[in-house]
Order: C-alpha cells, then sequence, then structure tokens
C-alpha cells in the first residue's frame, strides 16, 4: 500500500528504491537462512570430529589394543613366548611386579616361566582397558586391569604399560604390573 501512494504522488524514485531494497532484504534473509542453516551443518559437522576423537580410536590406539588381544590368545593357550612377543626384545625393557623392578626382555620372560610355568597356575587371563592415553607420536600410555581366572585361585590387580613405536612396531617398553 505504501508503495502505490509514493508511485501515485509521482514519487517514482522512491518506488523504484523501496522495490530495491525488497528485494535486498529478501536476497539477505534467504542469505541469512543458508547462512543459519550452514552454520548449524558445521556445528554438527566439528561435533562429530571431536566427538569421533574422543570416542573413536586411532590407528595407533587400535594396533595397541590388537597387540593385548594377541597377549591374553596367547596366554589363555599357555604359550609365554607368544605373550611376550608384545614387549620389546631388548636389555632395556623394564617389568615392575611385586618382586622388584626386572630389566630385559630375557629375564623379565624368565620371570614369567618360574612363576607361571604350567597352564594351572597360568589360568585364563583377562584385561580390562581403563586408559589409553598418546602422550606423543611415539609413545602411549595405558591403564587397565587384569584378572587371572585359575584353579590355584584367582587373582588380580592393574597395570600400566608405556607402548613405544620402534621401527614401525608397538612394543611395550615398561610394565608396572600389581
Amino acid at each position: 500500500m505504501m508503495y502505490q501512494k509514493a508511485a501515485e504522488s509521482g514519487f517514482y524514485f522512491l518506488r523504484s528504491m523501496t522495490n530495491h531494497w525488497t528485494w535486498f532484504v529478501k536476497r539477505d534473509y534467504f542469505n541469512i537462512k543458508q547462512h543459519k542453516m550452514l552454520k548449524a551443518h558445521l556445528t554438527i559437522l566439528i561435533s562429530m570430529i571431536l566427538l569421533s576423537g574422543i570416542h573413536g580410536q586411532n590407528k595407533a590406539e587400535k594396533q595397541i589394543l590388537e597387540i593385548l588381544d594377541r597377549q591374553t590368545v596367547a596366554w589363555n593357550k599357555g604359550d609365554l613366548e607368544g605373550f611376550m612377543k608384545g614387549y620389546w626384545e631388548n636389555d632395556s625393557l623394564m617389568y615392575i611386579g611385586k618382586s622388584g623392578v626386572t630389566y630385559g626382555y630375557a629375564q623379565t620372560l624368565s620371570n614369567y616361566r618360574r612363576n607361571y610355568g604350567d597352564t594351572s597356575r597360568m589360568g585364563k587371563l583377562t584385561f580390562r582397558i581403563l586408559h589409553v592415553k598418546r602422550l606423543s607420536s611415539r609413545y602411549y600410555h595405558v591403564v587397565g586391569k587384569w584378572f587371572l581366572s585359575r584353579s590355584a585361585g584367582d587373582v588380580g590387580g592393574h597395570y600400566t604399560l608405556l607402548f613405544r613405536k620402534i621401527r614401525g612396531e608397538w612394543v611395550v617398553v615398561s610394565d608396572h604390573s600389581s
């Protein structure tokens, strides 16, 4: 109605400006609407990416968890050498247990053989992962619980593992189990 009055009174300039303004407002309204939709989509996308980073596992974490799974399978078969394949085969490997600190792969394997020499003492192993944390591109820290179900009596405790990537492979370089 305002446009008609402007046109009737001879204010053609005002009418053309008003029409232009109406087109501009409609165009910007559409852009604002698109902008809001784009913003909503980006918010959802960023949230999904962040949540997948929190709950998802990256390649290194998957590899580390696979090592722990292979260790569990080997242990439950009575295969101590297979269990030890997750450890760094080096004299600098550090194992901390109820008897104190042990250094070296060979000595750690020897301790396992002495303490768990047969399948009845080994029982069935279960790991429960509590926390996997990336410390750097070369190191991960794992905290969990271990349980042995066995005829000699069930036992369990907690462990912390330090994984290091050496020559492209993840290995345990430090194990504190209690």
